[in-house]
């Protein structure tokens, strides 16, 4: 049995074996989760990854590439 064929034997029988265990939930705190600013945060957050999304990955990607890349002094990975 080729090095590839075990491999993948191995991650079928972890994934079968991950499959039968069951999910939990975080246990509630109401200490936490009630606070004003954690409910302003559950509203803000998905509008942050929304604009993140849309918005300053597409910059970012834009600014990566030469002319830009320059003039913005973009650096790195």
């Amino acid at each position: 049995m080729s090095l590839v064929k075990k491999l993948l034997a191995v991650v079928a029988l972890v994934g079968l074996l991950l499959a039968g265990v069951p999910a939990a939930a975080d246990e509630h705190d109401p200490r936490v989760s009630g606070h004003p600013l954690r409910i302003l945060a559950y509203v803000v957050h998905p509008v942050g990854v929304i604009v993140d999304t849309l918005v300053f990955r597409p910059a970012h990607w834009l600014v990566s590439y030469e002319p830009l890349k320059t003039l913005f002094g973009h650096e790195g990975g």
